[in-house]
């Protein structure tokens, strides 16, 4: 489904993705693994068509995307959870998933979504006319996941999910995440807790500074201690 091949993008003068090349099959979870610093948000916004300076080929289901602007992505079914949430304060919950639909072509269904939603996300449901920025750190990340499910993308972008959350609610966000691969949604994932994550991936790139230096199944790096420990610890 996604193919980038020669990936590079600058901050400024600062070459923080230098040449990366990998797949994400449809229906997969692949996990980006690698220290703080070594590029992993970084490829998930210029795979976004977030970074202002950006080179090589970025194919999503075939097309050609690195030159399209984010919302064009966002159109096609690509979709991007950041690491700071981005909720807006003084809407809703409501409110705030609604803005999932804003550029979307499906704004009609709206009632739908929210049904779906408070289905998926039953702390929202409860939550729905509370101000969005009121809400817990874990209940804050279910609400910006929720609101890209809105479009119901087809594959999505998520940036360190997990981080500051309770264990209780990373838990019930990893069960999700399953949940949306067995309903067919491929998964990009950027995750400090490298066993959680490696746990529920098929196949995990390790970056350091800017490059991918491995590759392999998720089930083989969960076992290679040596790797995680040379690469990934903080």
């Amino acid at each position: 489904m996604l193919q980038v091949d020669r990936l590079d993008a600058w901050y400024d003068r600062s070459h923080v993705v230098q040449g990366l090349g990998f797949e994400v099959g449809r229906g997969e979870i692949v996990t980006l693994m690698g220290r703080n610093g070594a590029g992993k948000t970084s490829t998930l916004k210029a795979i976004m068509g977030l970074m202002g300076k950006r080179a090589g080929s970025v194919r999503f289901d075939g097309q050609e995307i690195l030159p399209q602007p984010a919302h064009t992505r966002y159109h096609l079914g690509l979709a991007y959870v950041p690491e700071d949430r981005r909720i807006v304060p003084g809407l809703t919950v409501r409110e705030n998933l609604r803005l999932g639909l804003i550029a979307g072509k499906e704004r009609h269904k709206e009632r739908e979504r929210l049904d779906e939603i408070a289905v998926t996300f039953p702390r929202l449901a409860e939550r729905m006319e509370q101000d969005g920025a009121s809400l817990s750190g874990g209940e804050q990340q279910m609400l910006a996941i929720a609101r890209a499910l809105m479009a119901r993308p087809r594959m999505i972008l998520l940036d360190e999910p997990s981080e500051g959350i309770m264990p209780l609610l990373v838990h019930e966000m990893f069960e999700l995440f399953l949940r949306l691969k067995r309903g067919g949604t491929t998964i990009l994932l950027v995750e400090q807790n490298v066993e959680r994550a490696l746990q529920i991936s098929d196949r995990a790139c390790i970056l350091d500074q800017g490059r991918i230096v491995h590759t392999g199944r998720a089930e083989d790096l969960l076992a290679d201690r040596e790797i995680q420990e040379k690469y990934c610890a903080v």
